[in-house]
């Protein structure tokens, strides 16, 4: 260890000599100034659509600044930005040498980078130098500020600071702050106010409150609070009372388009490029965005969440459209109204909502099954079962889904029906919940989440949370994931990576990013071609939409798919694809309120689904999906015949689900959910099948 640390000073001490001698060198050509006002002009970051021609944001635009003089500004501002970004500001002369060192080694030796710069450094460099992040830079970024200590006193670097510093947006200097985000004169901030503009400046565009790290910009507040204790500055009292005030940001300027969307843009870019880029770099940003696309979702979500706020309340919505040929977003809709703060409108349920997905799961569990070898055409019964194996207290009765306290699990359907013998196409279709369970169950927990995975869904990593109950949506995803792993349906199997961005382009016009279309088959054609034939049969699915089957059709186009509602209304998703587009709906409430029980998926998702894809096809051609080559089994029970000589039994009687294209299994009890299934399948047939209990007994005398 002494030996490592020894190293690593010498490693340090021999970069800080070279950097000396060259800096020298530099330091002859940084140009003089007259006065901190006659700074560099920073060059805006602009956000187009994919047209190139339509602007969605600039990230600064027009700069707003009002110049305060120094005396005016309130002590607790000075205080927190001190606090914030830089303690021994008084007592160091422009560097903080043990700050440099500590952020040269952990860049060195741990590939991460700290905050190293003082108040003195971070004005230079906002005032006069590029925002590259190279040595050069950083040189001449120390010399500077070492001239501005020996011409400015502290007083006058702080005051030099406070009046330019960006804070966001077009927000430059402490007042225009306080008049953006607070609609306030900086006199009139209260101290979580104060804390929480001191905040921004290490990351304008990451810690906005209008952006999506809101909760970032909450623990990063605490933390200038803490400082300001622990330097002395506020009591414990005072902290405490700051702490918890409940802020209120003024609305946010509505000269943003897409902003969901965009601010996506946004987070991608800083985490590329860094905030300096972002604020200073003048970067040219075309995204993958259609425009016109975008109007009609923003128009349908915003018509749909009034709709479902009268009659389910439920308050929000989310809209992803993807082209599934190349992975490009067209068109996001993170929440209703992304300007109505009481109601976490700014958080974009899209792309960081884990949410349940109900039955919009299933088709995962399906095409794992399909891979095993059952088929389409493959019997299950639905009838009452519980799937707890050796567990007593579990008694099966329709009105009981989920008995916590014996840890039993026998689901319903969602219409309280139980439809006996159904083909799996039926069953996926009309999405019938005790066939989902079943067919996760043989095609397995974790060959299923594996699948999922390769489709791009990365939220189900923990293996040990999840049981049977997955395949109703026991777990959480993401919107756009679950948009991008359906688009692998669309395109028989093949992923295309999912984009936001066609080209980004320096100041200077040159070309720093273009789009590459990055794909991989994650599934075999055929069965692919076998979940879209399923979802993609209207008449397969009538018997679940009834009355809203005409919100599933859509003359000229052959479209499937799929929706899903939480057991508890919280969540309701619609999810649809042609060959040329995919659409992902989801309805409920940010806070994740429960709408009322009607407002399930067909009613408070699949309207603004229809309505939206219905308009945004009439700019597509007809297309059809290929055609699942026609496969037969051999086992009668996986090609549709469950009669076997008014022989009835469930699935495991026939085969071994660890290999179901093999021979019968000699003791099918032997499989732990043997009994669960068999028994209620014999109750059925007692019931249904005439003579069944007569014939079979002189089977059984016969053996």
């Amino acid at each position: 260890m002494k030996n490592f640390l020894f190293f690593s000073f010498l490693i340090i001490l021999f970069i800080f000599s070279v950097s000396f001698i060259y800096a020298s060198y530099l330091a002859l050509k940084i140009p003089d100034f007259e006065e901190i006002e006659n700074r560099k002009i920073s060059q805006s970051t602009k956000i187009y659509d994919r047209s190139g021609k339509i602007m969605l944001y600039e990230v600064h635009g027009e700069e707003k600044r009002t110049i305060i003089p120094f005396e005016e500004i309130p002590e607790n501002v000075k205080k927190a930005t001190i606090a914030a970004e830089d303690k021994n500001f008084y007592t160091h002369m422009a560097f903080d040498w043990k700050a440099i060192i500590r952020s040269v080694f952990i860049d060195l030796f741990y590939n991460k980078r700290i905050g190293g710069s003082t108040i003195t450094q971070q004005l230079a460099k906002n005032s006069f130098l590029s925002s590259d992040k190279i040595l050069t830079r950083k040189i001449k970024e120390l010399f500077l500020a070492i001239k501005l200590e020996k011409r400015y006193n502290k007083d006058e670097i702080l005051s030099f600071y406070l009046n330019q510093i960006p804070y966001g947006g077009n927000a430059y200097g402490i007042q225009a702050a306080a008049q953006t985000y607070f609609n306030k004169n900086v006199s009139d901030l209260t101290l979580a106010e104060t804390a929480t503009l001191a905040a921004l400046p290490q990351a304008p565009s990451f810690y906005s409150p209008y952006g999506s790290h809101v909760e970032d910009l909450k623990e990063r507040t605490k933390y200038v609070l803490e400082q300001m204790k622990n330097i002395g500055y506020i009591t414990e009292e005072e902290m405490k009372i700051a702490e918890e005030e409940k802020l209120v940001f003024a609305p946010q300027s509505k000269s943003i388009k897409a902003p969901h969307f965009t601010m996506m843009v946004m987070e991608y870019l800083r985490e590329k490029y860094g905030e300096d880029m972002i604020e200073t770099g003048g970067l040219r940003v075309t995204t993958t965005l259609n425009e016109e696309l975008q109007k009609i979702a923003e128009e349908e979500v915003t018509k749909g969440a009034e709709n479902n706020t009268e009659l389910y309340k439920g308050k929000n919505m989310a809209l992803v459209a993807q082209d599934p040929k190349t992975g490009q977003i067209l068109a996001l809709v993170g929440s209703a109204n992304y300007f109505d703060v009481e109601n976490e409108g700014n958080f974009n349920v899209a792309y960081q909502g884990l949410r349940q997905p109900g039955s919009a799961f299933k088709p995962f569990a399906y095409i794992e099954a399909f891979k095993k070898g059952y088929t389409p055409e493959t019997i299950l019964f639905d009838v009452p079962t519980e799937f707890t194996v050796n567990n007593p207290n579990c008694p099966i009765k329709q009105e009981e889904f989920n008995d916590e306290n014996n840890k039993c699990y026998h689901p319903h359907n969602f219409d309280g029906i139980f439809k006996g013998p159904v083909s799996l196409k039926n069953a996926l279709a009309q999405s019938i919940n005790i066939p989902a369970v079943k067919i996760l169950y043989l095609a397995g927990i974790e060959d299923t989440l594996k699948l999922a995975e390769n489709f791009g869904i990365s939220t189900l990593s923990d293996r040990s949370r999840f049981g049977l109950s997955l395949v109703l949506g026991g777990g959480e995803v993401k919107l756009t994931e679950l948009v991008n792993a359906y688009s692998v349906f669309a395109q028989d199997g093949e992923k295309h990576k999912q984009a936001i961005i066609l080209k980004v382009e320096d100041s200077n016009g040159k070309i720093i990013e273009e789009y590459r279309d990055e794909k991989e088959r994650v599934i075999e054609e055929q069965y692919a071609r076998m979940i879209n034939d399923v979802l993609s049969d209207t008449e397969a699915r009538a018997g679940l939409f009834q009355g809203s089957l005409n919100l599933t059709i859509f003359p000229e186009h052959e479209v499937a798919m799929k929706t899903g509602t939480t057991n508890d209304y919280v969540d309701a998703w619609t999810m649809g694809y042609t060959p040329s587009l995919v659409v992902g709906v989801w309805a409920g409430n940010n806070r994740r309120e429960p709408m009322e029980r009607q407002g399930g998926s067909i009613l408070a998702a699949m309207p603004t689904w229809s309505s939206f894809l219905r308009r945004a096809l009439e700019n597509y051609e007809s297309e059809t999906f290929n055609k699942p080559e026609q496969i037969i089994r051999e086992k009668p029970i996986l090609r549709g015949d469950y009669l076997n000589n008014k022989q009835v039994h469930s699935i495991l009687y026939y085969i071994d689900k660890d290999n179901p294209l093999g021979l019968n299994p000699i003791y099918p009890a032997s499989d732990p959910q043997f009994q669960n299934w068999e028994d209620p399948v014999i109750e059925w047939a007692k019931n249904n099948i005439p003579d069944f209990a007569t014939y079979n007994s002189v089977i059984e005398m016969k053996n």
